[in-house]
């Protein structure tokens, strides 16, 4: 059994190998099959969000045991991008004990037990409860039907425990124990193996059931399939447009499909870690929450109000922080006129998300426009300029408009970037990195903020409502956010040879009214959902 286990976790890190050998990209040359009818995607383990959902699911193992004993998945901005995962042995140990914990807790919680096996063991050698257990759970973890020789497989674990013996205990739920533990160490159920079936065209697989309720699942939940979903795709319907549709419908109604869109977004936006306290970040985050709620599931039409919507959702205390009226019953949606806010520019969250030096900074306020709102890249900085460091201006400076004045200095050799940022950011000053209104510096009195910004060769504006409208008006919002969306359904950055698939895209998010909701159910019903092209090697 040991040698089993060992042999499943080697396993796991060959198919982390062969997932980065598959990586989608511009590397080898274009794609074996268009992009617009099929997409390249490899083996992709789960992130530690989707592990920990999929072990509440599974075996209704709500203590997040990923988050607490593996390292914290690489954001860019997304943690489930297969191109840059990597197994080590470090990885593969923290894997090894999570099965074994798990499983532990499972076992001994009778509830949790009864509820795994579907029947009661006349012995401790009972073969067909055994296998009864394994026919129901198996498939389960695995995301697929299981064959017999799965089942099989697992049978000697039944022997093993019931034996008498000095390794394990004597008895049937040593078994199961020793079953969960190994299965949650299969490579099919720590990634998400899609092979598919060739098509028509070469290059081309076709999706079965399973695979396309696994890619909805995580899409839409962020973990596994549950019942119906199984369901849809053992009686075939996930391979029609319209099953998909229907079943994605169904999807949203659930609370998971509101975390999963929190959680994007928290990702997309850079707010999923801000440096306040539990109580005010609290707060920001039901504020945000409440907005993404209330555009794309609860009140669905355009987009774009995620980012015009002229009144936000606060409670009294941060109706006060901002300096809002208090909401009518303590709790609720008021307005943001006569403020300068707009959406969730206007929300603690945006605003505290790229700061740096204990404050606000034009720069990282400037990088989060151009890079996530826009879509564009920012060079990096030269390795002999320590971006750690504030910068420090004249001798003399004490306003932080005059201590950036290096960055606009065009003989310098920081203008030609900072051009890009800095003034975007200049254009938030007033609003603090807690994201109240402010008209100076902090602790500065005299160094009165303006609040004017400019995106260059774009246009000016002065505080989060107008950059909104600014950046909504010259068509970059809806762009950005369909690239950003397409980054995060397939596991990994869109590549240039998907250029005429990413403008497809944004064209049907501007052809069905920027309404996200339907946006997200097209994706997953169009054909190219149910497929995918082989990898380059």
């Amino acid at each position: 059994m040991l040698l089993r286990i060992a042999g499943v976790v080697a396993l796991t890190a060959c198919v982390a190998c062969k997932g980065q050998s598959g990586q989608a990209g511009d590397r080898g040359g274009p794609p074996a099959v268009d992009p617009v009818l099929a997409i390249e995607s490899g083996a992709r383990r789960l992130s530690q969000s989707e592990l920990d959902n999929t072990l509440r699911d599974l075996v209704g193992e709500d203590s997040a045991p990923a988050a607490r004993l593996l390292n914290e998945d690489e954001f860019r901005p997304f943690v489930n991008d297969y191109t840059i995962q990597q197994a080590s042995e470090a990885l593969i140990t923290s894997l090894e004990a999570l099965a074994e914990q798990v499983a532990e807790a499972t076992v001994a919680d009778t509830a949790r037990r009864d509820n795994l096996v579907p029947c009661t063991p006349a012995s401790a050698g009972d073969e067909g409860c055994f296998r009864s257990f394994l026919g129901e759970f198996i498939p389960r973890a695995l995301r697929r039907a299981a064959t017999q020789d799965d089942i099989d497989a697992y049978m000697p674990l039944l022997e093993f425990a019931s034996e008498d013996n000095a390794v394990v205990d004597n008895d049937f739920y040593t078994a199961v124990e020793l079953a969960v533990s190994a299965t949650l160490q299969d490579p099919e159920f720590l990634y998400r193996v899609e092979k598919g079936t060739p098509g028509s065209t070469p290059g081309l697989l076709e999706l079965d059931g399973y695979e396309i309720a696994s890619r909805m699942s995580y899409l839409l939940w962020a973990s596994m399939p549950d019942d119906a979903l199984f369901a849809a795709a053992a009686a075939g319907t996930l391979e029609s447009p319209q099953g998909r549709s229907a079943e994605a419908t169904r999807m949203f109604e659930d609370p998971r499909a509101r975390e999963q869109l929190h959680r994007f977004h928290a990702m997309w936006l850079g707010y999923r870690s801000i440096p306040h306290t539990p109580e005010l970040v609290a707060s920001f985050n039901r504020e945000t929450s409440a907005l993404i709620d209330r555009v794309i599931l609860d009140e669905p039409g355009s987009y774009l109000r995620m980012f015009t919507m002229g009144e936000t959702f606060v409670d009294d205390s941060l109706a006060d922080h901002y300096g809002l009226p208090r909401p009518a019953d303590g709790e609720g949606w008021v307005s943001y006129e006569g403020t300068g806010r707009a959406g969730i520019l206007g929300h603690g969250t945006l605003l505290a998300a790229f700061s740096k030096f204990e404050d606000t900074s034009p720069t990282q306020r400037g990088i989060l426009v151009r890079t996530r709102l826009m879509c564009q890249e920012v060079p990096r900085p030269p390795p002999n300029v320590d971006a750690d460091q504030p910068p420090q201006g004249a001798m003399d400076a004490v306003c932080k408009y005059d201590r950036y004045a290096e960055h606009r200095d065009q003989s310098s050799s920081c203008a030609g970037c900072h051009t890009l940022t800095d003034p975007i950011g200049f254009g938030l000053e007033k609003y603090d990195v807690a994201g109240r209104y402010r008209e100076h510096d902090d602790g500065l009195p005299e160094c009165i903020i303006e609040g004017s910004g400019e995106i260059v060769e774009v246009g000016s504006f002065s505080g989060p409502g107008e950059l909104s409208q600014l950046l909504v008006d010259n068509d970059y919002i809806d762009a950005c956010a369909v690239q950003q969306f397409l980054t995060f359904a397939l596991g990994r950055p869109t590549s240039s040879y998907e250029a005429e698939l990413l403008q497809e895209t944004i064209q049907s998010f501007r052809d069905g009214q920027h309404d996200f909701k339907a946006f997200i159910t097209d994706f997953i019903a169009s054909d190219r959902f149910a497929r995918r092209a082989q990898e380059r090697l």
